[in-house]
């Protein structure tokens, strides 16, 4: 009994340490993408290029912690339960896309792409903002299952 209790004490702890981690690099994302959204007009490249590439950098490591640890540790966890399954197959196509569309955003603005021009930016910052905004509403669903 000492044992899945411990075993059980574990897990809650895991899943609440990944919730912790997830809500903190998306506050930070969030931040870094407001403090760019001030930047307008985006004219300066030099000014905006080392935001920028920070901000790409943590928008992937938010997204890998989301897509692949918090997610797949929902399913490992909660593998029992179909109505959890269920949900996480449901929404695994649009969490999938948001994660594209990060990796997109990433690709096309980090500061190794030297090419890069600012005058899409404000356009795809603004398509970005709406799929990290339905990506937080699915990681709250998923984050909640975790938890209980």
């Amino acid at each position: 009994m000492t044992e899945l209790f411990s075993a059980h004490t574990d897990t809650c702890s895991n899943s609440l340490h990944l919730v912790t981690s997830l809500q903190e690099e998306r506050s930070a994302v969030w931040s870094l993408y407001c403090q760019i959204a001030e930047m307008k007009p985006y004219s300066s490249e030099n000014r905006i290029r080392p935001v920028l590439s920070k901000f790409s950098q943590l928008l992937i490591d938010y997204v890998s912690l989301g897509h692949f640890s918090i997610y797949e540790h929902l399913l490992a966890e909660k593998q029992d339960q179909s109505s959890v399954l269920s949900f996480a197959e449901q929404i695994y196509p649009a969490f999938s896309n948001t994660t594209a569309s990060a990796v997109s955003f990433s690709d096309t603005y980090d500061d190794g792409n030297r090419k890069f021009k600012t005058d899409k930016l404000a356009q795809d910052l603004s398509v970005l903002g709406e799929q990290l905004a339905e990506r937080m509403e699915l990681e709250d669903r998923l984050c909640s299952m975790l938890l209980h």
